[in-house]
């Protein structure tokens, strides 16, 4: 590969984790092209030489956010680190995963951005919240379809409350939200 051709890989890699970023932190439509460029170093008129529209980048941009929000705890279990229940949600419905949206988990910062994109992203979504339902099927006891509905509503739990969190301008509202979920999913699953 030539030179010239692995720059452009290395820089299309670099918009994509940029954009990733920064749609987890300001959704889709707070982001715009000449920022990002900018960002990576690059001009506006270069955008093209990677990309046909916006649109194809929002698609790998929200992949890529996907598949890098949910990769620390997923690559822990698969090496073997021990992962609880209860880690695992009071990590998540932490304060500090609350706070950092650009490295947060992209099922819940890009959900609504999801919604009005393309089936690319949409399946993207889909395969994050599958391997987070397979995660905690491993983590949550009982019988198979119990498991199942165990998970899905822990998992509409944590992304709930986390959004709610989230939005709300009221501090101590927000650490309510985050304890009082914390709380309820760990009594339920006991």
């Amino acid at each position: 590969m030539g030179h010239s051709q692995s720059n452009k890989i290395e820089n299309h890699d670099k918009i994509v984790r940029i954009a990733a970023n920064r749609f987890r932190e300001l959704g889709v439509n707070g982001v715009g092209v000449d920022g990002l460029m900018k960002e990576a170093g690059l001009t506006h008129g270069g955008f093209y030489r990677h990309f046909s529209s916006k649109d194809e980048l929002i698609a790998e941009a929200i992949e890529r956010a996907l598949e890098d929000g949910g990769a620390k705890v997923l690559d822990s279990v698969s090496k073997g680190e021990k992962i609880t229940l209860e880690s695992l949600i009071q990590a998540y419905l932490s304060r500090i995963h609350r706070d950092r949206l650009e490295s947060s988990c992209a099922v819940t910062t890009l959900a609504t951005d999801v919604i009005r994109s393309n089936e690319k992203a949409r399946s993207a979504y889909t395969r994050q919240v599958g391997r987070y339902l397979d995660l905690l099927n491993q983590l949550i006891s009982g019988n198979e379809e119990e498991v199942r509905k165990k998970a899905i509503s822990t998992l509409s739990t944590l992304v709930g409350a986390l959004s709610m969190a989230r939005a709300v301008n009221d501090k101590k509202l927000s650490r309510e939200i985050l304890r009082s979920a914390t709380e309820d999913l760990l009594e339920r699953l006991k």
